[in-house]
C-alpha cells in the first residue's frame, strides 16, 4: 500500500487534536425554503446574505456553535449577514440535492472533498477557490492540496485534517489476556494478532472474566461511520477501496474478498457480531456501555463525546494488518465551497468569510478545535499544547503517521456508499458469497462513476 511521505504525515501532525468549543453564528435547524440565492443587490451599500450549510463535523452540531465565529467575523464586516443552516449525514445529500434541483442552493458549504469537489465541483456548481490558495495555502499539505482542486482549478479551501481510528477497551483485554497481541507503543496490530485478541476477548467474555456480551459489532444498518469498516477491509490483507488510478471501485479485488471472508467467519464463530440495525452512532454507544470490546469508528471528537460515559480505558489503536503497516483514512479535509449562484458580490462576501475563518489564527484555531481535528496550517504549530489534556490527545497525533491516500474524490462517491452497508449485511448476516456480493457492490458503484 502506498503511503503519504513523512513530511505530509508531520505537517498534519504540528497541530493536535480536539477541544470541543462553541464556535458558531445563524439560525435554522432545517434548510430555509428560501435561502439566499442570485440577484441579492450586495454592491448598492445593503448587506450582502449569505447561507452557510454546515454537516455536523464534530463540535459543529448546531448553529449555536458558529456564533462566535460569525460575531468575530462581522466585528470587521458588518455589512455582510450569515445564516447557519446545519444538516447532517443522514439526510444531508438528499436536502442539499433537493435545494440544488430547485435553484436554491446555499451560498457556502462546510463539508469535505468528496462532495464539494467530487461531487459538485465535477457538476460546474462550485466557484473558484484559487486565490485562497494563492494568499493563504502555502503551508498546507501537498496532499490536502490536491484533493481540493479539479483540473486545476481550486474548489475546497480547507480547515482541518486528522486521521480515523478504531479503539479497544483496554481493561477487557487486560483481564482477557488479549494486550499481547497489539504493539501499546506504536498502537498497531497485524491481522493474525487481532484474530488472536478477538477470540481471547471472545472466550473471556463466554467464561464471565469480563462482563462483554461480544467482542466487536460490524454495523451495517446505515452509511453513518462507514468509513470505519472500510478501513477495516482495506487494511486486514492491505487493498484499497478504489483502484490506483481511482478510476473505479476496487472492494471485490482478491485482497478486499478475502478480508470480507475473514470478517464473515469471525462473525459466524463469534468473535465478531454483527447488527444490521446499528450505524456507528449506535457501535459507540455499545462500546460506551461496555456491551461490546471494540469500536470501528474512532477519533479524539468521538473521545471527547463519550468519554464521560465510559468506566473504562478508551484505548486508540490503529487498525489491524497483515504487515502491521496500517494506512488510515483521513477524517477530511473538512473545509468550505462555494456554490455559484450567479452574484459575485455574494462569491466574493463568501470568500471573505471563508479566509477569515481558515487563515486568521485566532478564529481558526477556535474553528480547528471545534471540528476536533489537526489545522492543515502546518505554520500554525500545535494550538493544543496548553491545553490540560494535550496528553490525552497524544494517541491521535501518532495516528497522523499512518494516514493514507485519499481516495473520496472517486466519481458516484455518495451513491456507492449507499451501497456499501448493504451488501456489508449480505454477508455477515445473512451469510451471502463474499465474492459474489462485492461483485454486485462494485458493479452498482461503478455505474455511477460517469
Amino acid at each position: 500500500m502506498k503511503k503519504w511521505n513523512k513530511a505530509v504525515a508531520l505537517a498534519l501532525a504540528a497541530g493536535m487534536s480536539l477541544s470541543l468549543v462553541a464556535c458558531g453564528g445563524g439560525t435554522t435547524s432545517e434548510p430555509s425554503s428560501n435561502p439566499s440565492t442570485s440577484g441579492n443587490e450586495g454592491g448598492s451599500g445593503s448587506a450582502v446574505e449569505l447561507s452557510l450549510w454546515a454537516f455536523n463535523i464534530g463540535g459543529f452540531t448546531d448553529a449555536a456553535a458558529w456564533e462566535p465565529i460569525v460575531s468575530a467575523f462581522n466585528e470587521a464586516n458588518p455589512d455582510i449577514n450569515i445564516t447557519v443552516t446545519p444538516i447532517n449525514y443522514q439526510d444531508g445529500d438528499q436536502k442539499l440535492t433537493t435545494a440544488i434541483s430547485s435553484g436554491s442552493a446555499p451560498d457556502i458549504i462546510f463539508e469535505g472533498p468528496e462532495r464539494i469537489v467530487g461531487n459538485y465541483a465535477r457538476e460546474g456548481l462550485m466557484a473558484d477557490l484559487s486565490d485562497l490558495w494563492e494568499a493563504g495555502g502555502s503551508d498546507i499539505a501537498e496532499g490536502i492540496n490536491e484533493v481540493s482542486q479539479l483540473d486545476g482549478t481550486y474548489y475546497l479551501y480547507p480547515l482541518s485534517v486528522a486521521a480515523h481510528c478504531m479503539a479497544i477497551n483496554y481493561e477487557a483485554f487486560e483481564a482477557a489476556g488479549a494486550l499481547q497481541y497489539l504493539d501499546e507503543e506504536t498502537r498497531t496490530w497485524t491481522t493474525d494478532n487481532f484474530v488472536k485478541a478477538m477470540e481471547a476477548v471472545r472466550d473471556a467474555a463466554n467464561a464471565g472474566t469480563i462482563n462483554i456480551i461480544t467482542p466487536g459489532i460490524i454495523y451495517c444498518g446505515a452509511q453513518g461511520g462507514d468509513q470505519g469498516t472500510r478501513a477495516l477491509v482495506n487494511n486486514l490483507y492491505s487493498d484499497y477501496y478504489v483502484t490506483d488510478d481511482g478510476s473505479s471501485y476496487n472492494a471485490n479485488s482478491a485482497n478486499n474478498v478475502k478480508a470480507l471472508t475473514l470478517l464473515q467467519s469471525m462473525v459466524n464463530d463469534g468473535s465478531l457480531s454483527a447488527n444490521a440495525s446499528y450505524a456507528a452512532a449506535d457501535e459507540l454507544q455499545a462500546f460506551a456501555n461496555q456491551t461490546c470490546a471494540v469500536t470501528f469508528c474512532w477519533n479524539y471528537s468521538n473521545y471527547s463525546q463519550y468519554a464521560e460515559q465510559t468506566q473504562f480505558t478508551p484505548f486508540a489503536m490503529a487498525f489491524p494488518s497483515d504487515d502491521g503497516q496500517p494506512e488510515l483514512e483521513m477524517a477530511g479535509p473538512y473545509g468550505f465551497g462555494v456554490f455559484d449562484n450567479g452574484d459575485d458580490a455574494k462569491i466574493e462576501a463568501a470568500k471573505k468569510f471563508i479566509q477569515f475563518v481558515c487563515d486568521d489564527q485566532t478564529a481558526g484555531t477556535e474553528a480547528v478545535k471545534t471540528t476536533g481535528f489537526f489545522p492543515v496550517h502546518s505554520d500554525w504549530g500545535d494550538i493544543y499544547a496548553d491545553d490540560a489534556d494535550a496528553e490525552l490527545r497524544a494517541p491521535f497525533a501518532l495516528m497522523s503517521d499512518y494516514l493514507g491516500r485519499y481516495y473520496n474524490l472517486t466519481g458516484g462517491w455518495t451513491e456507492q456508499r449507499a451501497e456499501w452497508w448493504p451488501m456489508l449485511t449480505a454477508i455477515m448476516t445473512t451469510g451471502a458469497d463474499p465474492q459474489t456480493a462485492a461483485d454486485d457492490f462494485v458493479a452498482k458503484a461503478n455505474a455511477n462513476i460517469g
